[in-house]
């Protein structure tokens, strides 16, 4: 077995057979001095044991599991944009449509509905953790849906409290209500999605301030049923 020998006057590293442990040389390139250093001196390193079940040879019969990098694939990332591009252009229409942001209320609210899904989908896929695997197929539609139930749901309760005590919200109420939507919505993607709790917040807050931006793009007030 050979032992490695570095020189200490010109540095070159080389190897000797052990029975030249402990001896002491010339180094073949500068004629230094060198003392061997003996078996006992060397740091051996061992590989780790091989846990789980092995074959016939000590070789390891399950192999390690890699993660697989996930990236978005161009169609999706045209259909994200593409659908952003549709609906913006709807908005339009629709303050066309109506002037001085006169849209019925069936309208936003059934759009409130639809547009959940969608971005609740895109804000998954930006905000997930990328050291775990994402959900993919059936688990994931089954983990989007409390997110499109819940999303609206946060978004109609807070008209309906407003619209039941007959009184337009204020800005002291906003310091209040949109924390406690805010919290609510992150629980909520929490639970289903896995996301920690900051990117689950601004899961909601992706669907809340998308909401707001709408109506303001088709002439209505961000928060209530104002003209601009």
């Amino acid at each position: 077995m050979a032992i490695d020998v570095t020189c200490p006057g010109c540095k070159t590293r080389f190897q000797v057979s052990d029975k030249f442990a402990g001896k002491k040389g010339p180094c073949p390139k500068c004629k230094v001095v060198i003392e061997v250093p003996s078996k006992k001196d060397e740091v051996i390193i061992h590989a780790s044991e091989v846990s789980g079940p092995t074959d016939s040879r000590g070789v390891a019969v399950l192999q390690p599991i890699f993660r697989e990098e996930v990236r978005l694939p161009v169609p999706l990332i045209v259909g994200i944009v593409l659908s952003v591009v549709v609906v913006l252009v709807m908005a339009f229409v629709l303050r066309l449509q109506f002037p001085g942001g006169a849209i019925p209320q069936g309208l936003t609210l059934l759009g409130s509905i639809l547009l959940a899904p969608p971005l609740v989908f895109a804000g998954y896929t930006f905000l997930r953790d990328d050291e775990l695997q994402p959900y993919r197929g059936l688990s994931l539609v089954l983990r989007l849906i409390p997110c499109t139930i819940v999303y609206p749901l946060l978004w109609g309760i807070y008209w309906f409290v407003f619209w039941y005590l007959e009184i337009p919200p204020q800005l002291i109420h906003m310091v209040f209500v949109v924390p406690a939507m805010i919290a609510l919505g992150a629980v909520t993607a929490q639970a289903s999605l896995d996301l920690e709790f900051g990117p689950a917040a601004l899961h909601y807050a992706l669907y809340l301030v998308s909401m707001v931006v709408l109506r303001l793009i088709m002439g209505m007030n961000g928060y209530w049923n104002v003209v601009t």
